[in-house]
């Protein structure tokens, strides 16, 4: 199943009051400590956060830097938007789809994106706007689920995917390692502590 920007913002805006309670469990177990080891590799002054979504990071966000962080989703940002509040975070939200960025070219030090390009509908597109709005010596650092390496889990995830797409229009069985590597970084690289699924990928430009 194929979907557009509006048909998975519409599945975010609906899910966006449950997400956290969703995700509660693999959150604790898995999702935190890469979130942490994520943002660690943060450099520069001034940062954006793609997919900020309910605000899952502001515990790990440098607090000497000038962050900025988008969502595609009204719903998910009016989460993080109470969330800021109530955490005191320092940090610019807006409302914008990564496949067209309204920030000029070169504009920030590093790009962060945890577990966000399963969603994104071209992610070959949204990965050269990443690209595109990094400074020339910065880094775009990516957190996310990908297809398994072997073929009997790849079969099973490709199998399912088509329901979970329907369900909450995030993908389980994408390349995000190769996308990434097509794109005209300098150099990708893949942290070694990386498992079968997840990957943090760190991608200079």
């Amino acid at each position: 199943m194929k979907l557009d920007s509006a048909d998975i913002q519409q599945r975010y805006n609906r899910i966006a009051p449950y997400f956290e309670g969703l995700e509660a469990v693999i959150e604790g177990l898995i999702f935190k400590g890469w979130r942490k080891k994520c943002w660690e590799k943060a450099q520069g002054h001034h940062i954006l956060e793609v997919g900020v979504g309910t605000g899952k990071n502001f515990d790990y966000y440098p607090s000497d830097a000038r962050i900025t962080a988008i969502d595609f989703s009204k719903e998910m940002l009016k989460r993080a938007e109470q969330k800021r509040t109530r955490k005191n975070v320092t940090v610019e939200l807006d409302l914008m789809d990564v496949q067209s960025l309204y920030f000029a070219d070169n504009s920030f030090d590093t790009v962060i994106a945890t577990f966000v390009f399963c969603s994104v509908p071209l992610p070959l597109k949204g990965l050269k706007e990443l690209y595109r709005v990094c400074r020339p010596g910065g880094q775009v650092v990516l957190l996310e689920h990908v297809l398994s390496s072997k073929p009997a889990l790849a079969s099973v995830m490709n199998f399912v995917n088509p329901a979970i797409v329907a369900l909450v229009g995030a993908n389980i069985n994408r390349n995000t390692v190769k996308n990434v590597q097509s794109c005209a970084f300098s150099s990708v690289h893949v942290d070694e502590s990386s498992g079968d699924i997840i990957k943090l990928i760190v991608a200079k430009k």
